[in-house]
């Protein structure tokens, strides 16, 4: 339980029903799915690399996606690589990168209940990122490991992305979209429900999936000044081996759609190397027309979180659209529940590409300085969180998902839903300074409940449910075998 007690029951519930009675943000529910639990591809239980379980439901809050009704899609990151098992290649291993369908179902609570809503969230469906053409993979002999593809590409005769670092072609750059090494961290779908998209840190990545089966079907092509030339195994050596391109692990963090289908929105967490890298404050976020591929450049001033003397710079982790020109931003640091430290900068912006200066010809922090869109604060997430109770050191440090859900009634009012979700690095339990007996490192998602006058101009995306089909993955299977059998038969 979350709530500190010291705040008691009553309290809270003055709380919560106070802001409903006062038309403010409020927090309406907090669901949690355990980070003991395992996935439904259940043909990748196999141990990895590092020994950890190949279908460890966990990172749930890395990409947070809204599918219509009651549904919602989770993207976990490249998997578990929190267990230190080889530096060589950043404790990455061949975790197929994959989707979750989730069901988050709100009702009443009880009266009196802290909360006036309970959130239910359950899996429904997982499903596996795969390319129709071949991928590159790494064989893993100069990091003493086997290769980096998965065993499952021979069960199922299809090429799947793998997650492992070293899957990339060395004489090529970091855009090679034949590379299966694959970080997915932000997921949006497309209206006829049919298709979702999903931006990667390695490249970066802007790919088009069928939804169904979990097979690409497109490659937004992104400028080359994202790339990065000397592609690495690890981190450190992409950032000293290049002056350009995205900072390893800082590549599109973030993903938005426009309510009516046609523009995608990327954003990447951190400045490009040629912009200053992580000591600049101008982030670019990316406008890519969904028909004809046609991009746009903006930039974003990032929240000096240090001092005026020794400036430091959160992180764009999530970009949420409220209509056609205007988005939320999540900003934060990397503080708090899984850091062993206390969370102090997760704030969400509204800003607006509306007017805004195009940047793609511009280079350099001094030269984006002045062309930055403009900003406002929504939501202070640690306060909110705080004035309900909840010990700014039990707030996840990775803040990492967030999705409009289904419209509410609280007290009499429609009301808009709001979901944050957070990364827990596929870490079950955690034990530090903050926790000494330990703690439960579950996935969690906060249901925040706010009204027009809160976000003027918000307009919802219409997405046409999907029907439920049978597990496509066995399918797929069956096929395989059956013209196996045809063709030696023949």
């Amino acid at each position: 339980m979350l709530l500190r007690p010291a705040l008691t029951l009553s309290a809270l519930s003055a709380l919560t029903f106070g802001a409903s009675a006062h038309a403010e943000i409020e927090l309406i529910a907090i669901g949690k799915i355990s980070g003991t639990y395992t996935d439904m591809a259940t043909e990748t239980s196999t141990a990895l690399e590092s020994g950890a379980l190949g279908n460890r439901l966990g990172g749930l809050g890395s990409g947070f996606a809204y599918a219509g009704g009651n549904t919602f899609l989770s993207l976990p990151d490249r998997g578990p690589n929190a267990d230190e098992y080889n530096a060589a290649v950043d404790h990455t291993t061949s975790f197929i990168p994959r989707f979750h369908t989730l069901s988050m179902v709100l009702a009443d609570s009880e009266i009196g209940a802290e909360l006036p809503f309970v959130l239910t969230p359950m899996l429904q469906d997982t499903t596996l990122f795969s390319s129709y053409t071949p991928l590159y993979y790494g064989s893993g002999t100069a990091y003493g490991l086997k290769s980096g593809e998965p065993a499952l590409n021979a069960v199922d005769r299809t090429y799947y992305f793998a997650s492992r670092s070293d899957n990339f072609d060395s004489g090529k750059n970091s855009l090679n979209a034949d590379n299966a090494r694959l970080d997915p961290e932000g997921i949006r779908v497309s209206n006829d429900g049919e298709l979702v998209y999903i931006t990667d840190e390695y490249g970066p990545y802007v790919y088009q999936f069928e939804r169904s089966s979990g097979r690409r079907t497109r490659v937004y092509k992104l400028p080359g000044m994202f790339a990065v030339a000397n592609v690495a195994a690890t981190g450190d050596a992409e950032i000293s081996g290049n002056i350009a391109g995205r900072v390893a692990n800082k590549g599109m963090e973030g993903l938005a759609i426009t309510p009516d289908g046609r523009y995608l929105i990327g954003a990447m967490q951190s400045p490009l190397l040629q912009d200053g890298g992580t000591g600049s404050p101008y982030a670019r976020l990316v406008r890519i027309d969904t028909h004809s591929g046609a991009v746009q450049q903006f930039a974003y001033e990032l929240t000096n979180i240090g001092t005026a003397a020794k400036p430091k710079y959160g992180t764009i982790s999530e970009i949420l659209a409220i209509n056609s020109t205007d988005l939320l931003i999540d900003e934060r640091d990397g503080k708090g529940l899984g850091d062993a430290s206390t969370a102090v900068h997760k704030k969400l912006y509204r800003t607006s590409l509306s007017g805004a200066a195009e940047v793609s010809s511009l280079v350099g922090r001094d030269n984006l300085a002045g062309h930055a869109v403009s900003k406002t604060l929504f939501m202070d997430l640690v306060s909110m969180l705080a004035g309900y109770g909840i010990d700014a050191r039990d707030i996840p440090a990775k803040i990492e998902g967030m999705a409009f859900g289904q419209d509410v009634e609280v007290g009499g009012s429609t009301r808009h839903t709001l979901y944050i979700a957070n990364d827990n690095d596929f870490l079950s339990s955690l034990t530090d300074a903050n926790h000494p007996d330990g703690v439960d490192n579950p996935n969690q998602f906060y249901v925040f409940a706010f009204d027009d006058n809160e976000l003027p101009g918000l307009v919802s995306q219409r997405i046409r449910p999907q029907p439920r089909r049978d597990d496509d993955r066995k399918q797929r299977r069956e096929d395989s075998n059956w013209l196996r059998s045809w063709l030696s038969g023949k």
